[in-house]
């Protein structure tokens, strides 16, 4: 229980994040793109590439305001909380969804589900639709770990997504009369300008379609990256750069990246360094694995995921080599992958450090070691399960 409680911890901080939904799913095979940004997306556009579905129901899900994203504690990242309401009427399951950032400022969004009785919370948190700020693990404001479930998923965002379906069969629930809360992270390195993002969710009744509910397994690994061979500055000792992380997001995350460490098997004193990671999990339940969606920042060149890792039944996963932040999908597995409880699945990352001296949004900032961290000059090494009992 105690694996299952730290990556929930993950789920909910990891920002960068990806998907519930399984974002902007694709086949096993992986393509390397270069760091461009790929085309937004209208909403006009979307609303005919919305799957055909008998009694099915597409809600737009908007602020009343746009958003000047703004950094707090000089850094050059901002995390900013909306709620909007969907109006559910009756228990449905989501089937496809689509995001849109009309920014490049955005690194990620979630989507929160607001049930009915922590409603007048996030109402009061919302500032009569100015939303609030929502660094950390919740989504609601003043809220401890303990409270990690009261708000789950509904879907997420990340660079690269389009229009995102659920696999044949399953859906993601949603309870009437919830409220969401739309929390997206915003890279001040790409600007500060006025956002008005968008979403669109596609759902069904639960009463007349019996779907399969979707669920998520969070697994990270801790990066530890130092500065490549032959670049200096003050921020390439380790713990310099944990005290820098706090600076800008709070002591709570530094605390995080020790934790992430120790469970993976670490000294979070001092960890081994270097351009991999990589962390096994045990699996705490039994079911089929449908997806796998990696997830790193911008160094992030590659992902490898293995079941049973060092086992006559070891079998792989994932194994992306061409991993591209600004093009970020989920992996179908060819056939449902059986598991159970007790299995155990290893996550490896691969990061190219130098792209910290190349990649424009990069490389006028300080050289630094890279941990753990929720900016976009940060890193993270998440590999997600999409699964289903």
């Amino acid at each position: 229980m105690r694996h299952r409680r730290i990556t929930a911890i993950v789920f909910t901080s990891a920002l960068a994040a990806v998907t519930l939904a399984a974002c902007g799913s694709s086949p096993a095979a992986s393509k390397k793109t270069s760091h461009t940004k790929p085309t937004p997306a209208t909403a006009e556009a979307a609303t005919q590439a919305f799957p055909s579905v008998s009694g099915s129901h597409v809600v737009s899900l908007q602020g009343a305001y746009a958003y000047t994203p703004h950094a707090p504690s000089g850094g050059t990242d901002d995390y900013h909380c909306t709620l909007v309401n969907p109006h559910l009427k009756a228990n449905s399951y989501i089937i496809a969804s689509h995001f849109f950032p009309n920014s490049d400022e955005v690194h990620h969004a979630i989507l929160f589900e607001v049930p009915p009785d922590v409603a007048a919370e996030a109402e009061a948190a919302d500032h009569n639709g100015k939303g609030w700020t929502c660094f950390g693990e919740t989504a609601l404001p003043g809220q401890g770990l303990g409270s990690l479930g009261a708000t789950p998923w509904l879907a997420a965002w990340a660079p690269g997504h389009g229009l995102d379906t659920t696999p044949a069969g399953t859906g993601v629930y949603f309870p009437k009369g919830s409220l969401v809360i739309m929390q997206v992270h915003y890279n001040l390195l790409e600007g500060d300008r006025p956002v008005h993002v968008k979403l669109m969710l596609q759902t069904v009744p639960a009463a007349t379609h019996h779907l399969i509910p979707l669920h998520l397994d969070l697994l990270p690994a801790p990066p530890d990256i130092p500065c490549p061979s032959g670049v200096r500055g003050p921020l390439c000792n380790r713990a310099a750069s944990l005290k820098n992380l706090g600076q800008r997001f709070g002591s709570q995350l530094v605390s995080f990246v020790n934790l992430i460490e120790q469970v993976c098997g670490r000294n979070p004193v001092d960890p081994p360094g270097g351009d991999t990671t990589t962390c096994t999990w045990p699996l705490a339940w039994s079911g089929e694995i449908l997806r796998v969606t990696p997830h790193m920042h911008l160094l992030g060149t590659g992902m490898k995921v293995v079941l049973n890792p060092g086992t006559p039944e070891a079998k792989v996963l994932l194994n992306d080599t061409h991993y591209d932040f600004d093009y970020q999908r989920s992996f179908t597995m060819p056939k449902p992958v059986k598991v159970v409880a007790g299995d155990k699945v290893q996550v490896t990352c691969t990061y190219n450090p130098r792209l910290r001296q190349e990649l424009p949004q990069l490389r006028k900032l300080p050289a630094r070691y890279v941990t753990w961290g929720d900016g976009s000059s940060d890193e993270m090494c998440l590999g997600i399960i999409t699964w289903i009992a």
